[in-house]
C-alpha cells in the first residue's frame, strides 16, 4: 500500500498551506472530482434507501451541547466557545444534536417511523498538532452522517440495513474491511451513567452482529459517550487501524431532547436514535482509497476516465473532437498530446487512467479507436461509439475496472 500524504500531493489531489493552518487541507481539481463523485454516490444510495437529506449550521449555542452531553463528556475535543453578544456559540463537534432538534421541530406519528435523516456536513475537532496527518486526522471533518429515529422494534432491521449498505459501498469502492468491532465502554471512561441503557443498547447491537454472521470482537473503551457502536475498521499503508464506518444505538439523546412520537395507542413514546455513517468522513475515505488503489481509482471514481492519445500532430484535431464526444456522454476525458512526449511516454504518464483511446490515421479514417486498459490489456481497433459505450457502462455499473 502507498502513503496517501505523499501520493495525494504527487497526483495533485490535495495540499496544505501554513497560512490556512495545520489539519485544514484544501482540495485541488482532481481531488475535488473524487470528493464530489463520492458525495453524489452516497447521497444517491441514501435517497434510494429512504433517507431524507437536510442541511444544518456548523455553529450551535453552548447550551445545545450541554443538553446533548457533548460539553460534559467531549469538551476536550471541542473548540472554545465564541461570544456573540450575550451568547456563547461553538463549532459543532457532531451533527447529532442538530438532527435531534430537526426531529423535534415537528410532531411525529408511529406511521412515519423509521424516519431517516441524512446530511453530509462539516464538524470540527480540536486535534493537537502532533496528531494531525494528511487527510486521516484533520480539524474540519466532512462526515457522511445520518440519524434514524425509530421504535425499539425497528432498531434491529435498521442496523442490519445500515451494515448491508456499508458492505455494498465497500464493494463499489474496492475497500476491504480489516475487522468488525463491537465498541463498548470501560470502567474509567467519560460515559453517560445509565447502566440499564447501556445493557439494552449493547444487547440490540450484539443480536444484529450474531445474526449477520460477521466475525467481530468486543473491545472495551471504544464506545461513544452516549452508547455502544459497531465500528468497521480499515488498515492504512503501515498497518495502523482506524474506524471508517460506524453504526450506533443511542437511547440517551432522545431522552435529553425529550423526543417523542405518537403511538397507535394515542400516547407519546420515546424513539430510539440510530446513528450511522456509511463511508465515514470524506477526508478519511479518500485517504484510504488513495492507499488502497495507489491512485488507480475505480473507473467510476477516477478523476480522468479516458485518456485520448493522438499518434501524430495531424491526429490532434480528431482527438479533441473525440474528447468532446466522451464529455457529452458524461465521461471525464482528456487529450494528452504529442507535446507530452512519445506515445510510450504518454502511456506511462496516463498509467493511472482506466482507459486509453489511441488515435492514428487508420482509426480516424474509420471513426475507430485502439483501446489500452491500464492493467496492460490491448483491444484492437473498434468503433469509437462502441468504446465510449463500454466505458459508460462500466461507470454506470460502478465497476472497479474495465
Amino acid at each position: 500500500m502507498h502513503d496517501h500524504r505523499k501520493l495525494g500531493r504527487e497526483l495533485g489531489l490535495f495540499d496544505t498551506d501554513p497560512l490556512i493552518g495545520a489539519g485544514l487541507p484544501y482540495w485541488l481539481p482532481d481531488g475535488a472530482i473524487v470528493r464530489h463523485t463520492l458525495e453524489e454516490y452516497i447521497r444517491d444510495a441514501e435517497r434510494r434507501a429512504g433517507y431524507r437529506h437536510v442541511y444544518s449550521p456548523v455553529l450551535g449555542k453552548r447550551e445545545l451541547y450541554e443538553i446533548s452531553g457533548h460539553w460534559e463528556h467531549y469538551s476536550d475535543d471541542m473548540y472554545p466557545p465564541m461570544r456573540i453578544g450575550d451568547e456563547q456559540v461553538v463549532l459543532r463537534p457532531s451533527l447529532c444534536p442538530h438532527h435531534a432538534l430537526i426531529y423535534r421541530s415537528r410532531s411525529h406519528s408511529y406511521r412515519e417511523l423509521p424516519l431517516r435523516i441524512a446530511e453530509l456536513g462539516a464538524m470540527y475537532r480540536s486535534e493537537l498538532s502532533g496528531a494531525l496527518g494528511g487527510l486521516t486526522r484533520v480539524r474540519c471533518i466532512h462526515l457522511n452522517d445520518a440519524h434514524i429515529f425509530c421504535t425499539l422494534d425497528q432498531v434491529g432491521a435498521e442496523v442490519e440495513a445500515a451494515l448491508a449498505m456499508i458492505g455494498s459501498t465497500y464493494d463499489a469502492l474496492g475497500i476491504t474491511a480489516a475487522r468488525y468491532r463491537l465498541s463498548l465502554p470501560d470502567a474509567g471512561g467519560k460515559y453517560v451513567a445509565a447502566p440499564d441503557m447501556w445493557r439494552h443498547a449493547n444487547k440490540l447491537l450484539t443480536e444484529v452482529l450474531d445474526r449477520s454472521g460477521v466475525p467481530y470482537e468486543a473491545v472495551e473503551g471504544e464506545a461513544a459517550f452516549y452508547g455502544p457502536k459497531i465500528d468497521i475498521q480499515v488498515a492504512d499503508h503501515a498497518g495502523r487501524e482506524s474506524t471508517l464506518s460506524t453504526v450506533q444505538v443511542d437511547l440517551h439523546q432522545p431522552r435529553q431532547f425529550d423526543l417523542r412520537y405518537v403511538g397507535p395507542d394515542g400516547a407519546k413514546h420515546r424513539p430510539v436514535m440510530v446513528h450511522r455513517s456509511i463511508i465515514g468522513s470524506i477526508e478519511r475515505v479518500v485517504a484510504h482509497l488513495i492507499e488502497q488503489h495507489g491512485g488507480a481509482f475505480p473507473v467510476w471514481l477516477a478523476p480522468v476516465q479516458v485518456a485520448i492519445l493522438p499518434i501524430s500532430e495531424a491526429d490532434e484535431p480528431a482527438a479533441a473532437e473525440l474528447r468532446d464526444r466522451c464529455v457529452a456522454e458524461g465521461l471525464r476525458a482528456e487529450v494528452i498530446g504529442i507535446e507530452a512526449g512519445s506515445l510510450a511516454a504518454r502511456v506511462r504518464t496516463a498509467r493511472l487512467v482506466p482507459c486509453h483511446f489511441v488515435l492514428g490515421p487508420a482509426e480516424r479514417a474509420r471513426d475507430e479507436v485502439s483501446v489500452r486498459i491500464r492493467d496492460g490489456r490491448r483491444i484492437p481497433a473498434r468503433p469509437a461509439a462502441e468504446a465510449i459505450a463500454e466505458v459508460r457502462a462500466a461507470v454506470g455499473e460502478r465497476r472497479i475496472d474495465l
